[in-house]
């Protein structure tokens, strides 16, 4: 296709109708960063900065498809999975991703308000078909305790996981650490060169669409061709902008906002 000099990245997500997370986040964040952004939808959700009122996921095939068509027309210089929801997804993405694709995995399990996003039955097939071909894995500390099978209470814990995840095959893995209490978020990265530590400002609100945006960005990082522990650095840097300049009125409910520019009403 024309264009040589583009990079392009893809998203395989659910469709956030709120706009802060999942798909809308990632294209979002693409953009922010320099990156032509492909999308392969996998669900269909009803939903605000508040809750999810209902989800609809995209038959298998119609995964397959997408797949396939953005990868016989661009140069995929990474790719993310997101919201893949079910286990005939989790498989469809399997057998269509191009082999050898740098692939960030954002393991999405459960949503901020407690609605399940991926079926309890998929989680064996996320480990054993996607994990394996990982460059990243991103779990926040939830999903990093479903994936390690242990309690995460400290930051040796999420050592620990992000070790234990690694031995399922992934190249690296970042524990994001926000959900542990404590005056500074701490993210740890885990490869088999050891471990790298970076801590943030906890800021006094909630983010929706927090996760979705950093690991977006680091999939842009590696589509750049940035190696892992820098593009760490680089998404962690990232989102604390998107964090610090949320959008959002002045309750405690915002949205994440990659690159931190904000569109005001003149």
């Amino acid at each position: 296709m024309t264009g040589a000099q583009m990079i392009a990245a893809c998203s395989i997500a659910g469709s956030d109708s709120g706009g802060g997370a999942g798909i809308q986040a990632d294209l979002k964040t693409f953009t922010a960063l320099g990156i032509w952004g492909l999308t392969v939808i996998t669900a269909v959700t009803a939903q605000n900065t508040r809750e999810v009122r209902g989800t609809w996921m995209l038959p298998a095939d119609a995964v397959r498809a997408q797949i396939g068509a953005v990868a016989d027309d661009f140069t995929i210089g990474a790719w993310k999975t997101g919201m893949l929801g079910n286990a005939q997804n989790v498989r469809a993405v399997a057998e269509a991703l191009p082999e050898g694709a740098t692939l960030v995995i954002d393991p999405v399990m459960v949503s901020t308000s407690g609605h399940r996003l991926l079926e309890q039955d998929a989680v064996a097939d996320l480990t054993g078909l996607l994990i394996p071909r990982a460059a990243i894995v991103t779990p926040n500390i939830p999903e990093a305790e479903v994936l390690a099978g242990m309690n995460v209470v400290t930051v040796e814990d999420m050592a620990e996981a992000g070790r234990r995840i690694l031995d399922l095959g992934a190249r690296a893995v970042v524990v994001k650490g926000g959900h542990l209490a404590g005056g500074a978020a701490v993210d740890l990265l885990v490869d088999p060169d050891g471990m790298m530590r970076l801590s943030g400002k906890r800021y006094p609100y909630s983010v929706h669409g927090s996760g979705c945006c950093f690991s977006a960005a680091l999939t842009a990082y590696l589509a750049g061709g940035m190696p892992a522990r820098e593009g760490f650095a680089a998404a962690r840097e990232f989102i604390d902008t998107a964090i610090r300049e949320a959008a959002g009125g002045p309750g405690p409910g915002r949205v994440v906002n990659p690159g931190g520019t904000i569109i005001h009403r003149h």
